[in-house]
């Protein structure tokens, strides 16, 4: 499977003139195996960590093209900074998160997409894709 997004992602890059360099290459394989949710510091910190020569440039220029690719997708969780995570092996689902701690709950997309996509096209407007969050108070917060 990840031979297959790293096919789309060579595709992507080279219909825009670019090649897939190594640190291109570095990024795109931390991002397959990350488990979860990451930002692009996290992201960063463990290709360090591994004694990769990464920059911050090239993990945030990446991670913009993984994004276009359609190989990632951004959520901000209602952060300042952004948070990705891969489409491969993920079924599409959406975040609730308390308040209180921030307990972080996912829950399964209901295809409600399909309910707004036909009129967002009407008006011209290209779907690439879709994310619901969900705010509140979780129920360990709430008994406590």
């Amino acid at each position: 499977m990840i031979i297959h997004e790293q096919k789309k992602y060579e595709d992507y890059l080279e219909s825009s003139g670019r090649q897939f360099t190594r640190g291109r290459r570095v990024v795109f394989n931390e991002v397959m195996h990350a488990h979860g949710h990451f930002a692009p510091e996290e992201l960063l910190e463990q290709c360090r960590y591994k004694g990769c020569k990464i920059s911050r440039a090239t993990i945030y220029r990446t991670l913009k093209e993984l994004l276009e690719a359609g190989i990632v997708r951004e959520t901000a969780f209602g952060e300042k900074h952004r948070h990705f995570e891969h489409l491969y092996d993920e079924k599409r689902h959406h975040h609730a998160r308390c308040v209180r701690c921030c307990a972080l709950i996912e829950f399964p997309d209901l295809h409600e997409e399909k309910l707004y996509k036909s009129v967002l096209e009407r008006i011209g407007f290209s779907v690439m894709g879709h994310e619901m969050h969900f705010y509140g108070i979780c129920a360990a917060c709430r008994k406590a």
